[in-house]
């Protein structure tokens, strides 16, 4: 298939594009780089745009003979999208519309949407089934939900095949060590980690150690980046006209933020020293998917299980690019 990646230059993204392009699909990536990043992207396949410019995206779609698009371009800090809510309801609300507006216009009707689990908000039964109502409590979870009403409605309406895919915490890097996690800032837990053994960082803060946990700290389901890609192909070989999938996707076991940080202690062999602080404000104690119905559905398994594999190919990632995809700027 012909298919356009929105925000293929980011993270996630950028896995997906590797592994569509490895199948024989022909892959352009729509990007406006302000967080993704170029030497992401293979050679030749990227279009740099606006997601709200609608006349652009009705020309590339049309032009490419597309068949199907994969959306990954939504800003996605929580913090940040308490403190500018309007920046968040612009990208992902407002100029996610003006996609699926091109997408009808230019008549393609499939695709897969990357949401989260933010849209769960603080859920009391764990693991979490896309059962559990959705009550989100940022504006960054309530944007990704208004996306998937929106989906559900266009499905409806206008014969969309739509999967809306919640990630739980995308982790790792591509087995490779070309790509992997280059953020600014950066606010996930094992790169924050591994900067600490580089010696970018002088040490990891734990933000609170008093949750009513095994060790009282967090504990996250962390899902790997190519097990992510994976499942956002097998979703897009699924979905038909009319269809419309919501599904979980995690490995069904937490870790602790003092495992995952022991975890990369053994994988760097650096003692990463830490420093506790206060718990951050809308932190649940525990986040772990229910993925049952991914397996069902999409005869999807995570290949990633083992904490240590996942930080494994991370510290591959960055010990090799320790400025990220600067190191390969020439």
């Amino acid at each position: 298939m012909n298919i356009l990646i929105i925000g293929g230059a980011g993270y996630v993204g950028s896995h997906t594009v590797r592994l569509l392009s490895a199948t024989g699909h022909q892959v352009w990536v729509y990007d406006n780089l302000s967080r993704g990043h170029r030497l992401a992207v293979p050679q030749g396949t990227l279009i740099e745009g606006e997601l709200a410019d609608r006349r652009k995206l009705v020309e590339i779609l049309r032009e490419k003979s597309i068949d199907a698009v994969m959306h990954f371009a939504a800003f996605a800090l929580v913090g940040e999208s308490v403190q500018q809510p309007a920046l968040y309801y612009q990208n992902n609300v407002v100029a996610t519309l003006e996609l699926l507006e091109a997408m009808r216009e230019a008549g393609v009707w499939r695709i897969v949407f990357s949401s989260t689990t933010a849209t769960y908000g603080q859920p009391k039964l764990i693991p979490i089934p896309e059962t559990t109502i959705q009550q989100p409590i940022n504006p960054y979870g309530f944007t990704k939900l208004v996306i998937e009403h929106a989906l559900t409605d266009y499905s409806h309406a206008y014969g969309f095949g739509c999967a809306a895919l919640r990630y739980f915490n995308a982790a790792g890097a591509h087995s490779s060590g070309e790509i992997g996690e280059d953020h600014n800032p950066e606010s996930h837990l094992i790169p924050i980690v591994l900067q600490t053994a580089l010696g970018q960082r002088p040490y990891v803060t734990v933000f609170g150690e008093d949750y009513p946990t095994a060790d009282g700290t967090c504990i996250r389901d962390y899902i790997h980046v190519d097990d992510l890609a994976d499942a956002h192909l097998r979703a897009l070989k699924l979905i038909e006209r009319g269809s419309n999938l919501q599904l979980n996707l995690g490995t069904g076991r937490g870790q602790s933020v003092r495992a995952v940080i022991e975890a990369c202690r053994r994988v760097t062999g650096h003692a990463i020293p830490i420093v506790v602080g206060p718990r951050r404000e809308g932190d649940p104690a525990e986040l772990v998917a229910d993925s049952r119905k991914a397996l069902d559905v999409l005869g999807w398994t995570p290949q990633y299980i083992d904490i240590e594999d996942v930080v494994r190919t991370a510290w591959n990632w960055h010990r090799s690019h320790p400025r990220g995809y600067a190191t390969s700027q020439v």
